[in-house]
């Protein structure tokens, strides 16, 4: 049965390497929801977290052939109920809008969305939270002209307390030898 997964990966920040991890999901016809990648926790060590829906089975063995990957240090999956996440979506309206009307003044403030930006055009509108949440600001807006909307892709934190800096002295040691 498909379920929605987030995977972490940790490696060096080196160009090519997103290219070899995203060819394995292609080979094994997984579609990726979305991908971020950033600075980890460890000095020169990046993380990608990648969302994706597929059988526990083939993301076991997907996460295998990544840390056969040279350059990746660790992957991890997690079911949703194992990590903490967010996603941060911007909309872009005319501020005309705003000021003619309050029903957007309202949605904002019962959507918990804060005004990042207002320019003499237009307003930029920011909102952290689940995809789901995200999504009904942006339907809830729609009517009322937006110009542009952008989502990031999900960043994530794993519930167990294993950091990854533990995982990295393990793999440091064992390279010793």
């Amino acid at each position: 049965m498909k379920e929605q997964f987030t995977i972490s990966i940790y490696t060096e920040n080196l160009i090519g390497i997103l290219h070899r991890v995203t060819t394995i999901f292609t080979r094994r016809h997984i579609n990726i929801e979305s991908i971020t990648a950033s600075e980890s926790e460890v000095k020169d060590i990046h993380r990608y977290t990648i969302v994706v829906s597929s059988e526990e089975d083939k993301i076991k063995k997907i996460v295998k052939q990544i840390e056969k990957q040279v350059d990746v240090f660790k992957a991890f999956y997690h079911k949703n109920d194992g990590i903490v996440y967010q996603e941060m979506a911007l909309y872009k309206m005319p501020t005309k809008i705003l000021s003619q009307t309050r029903e957007v003044e309202y949605i904002v403030r019962k959507h918990h969305a804060r005004l990042l930006a207002v320019e003499p055009d237009f307003t930029i509108i920011e909102k952290t939270g689940f995809k789901e949440e995200t999504q009904e600001l942006f339907e809830q807006l729609k009517p009322h002209g937006i110009l542009e909307f952008v989502r990031s892709g999900r960043i994530s934190i794993s519930k167990p307390m294993k950091e990854f800096q533990e995982y990295f002295t393990e793999v440091e040691e064992a390279s010793k030898y």
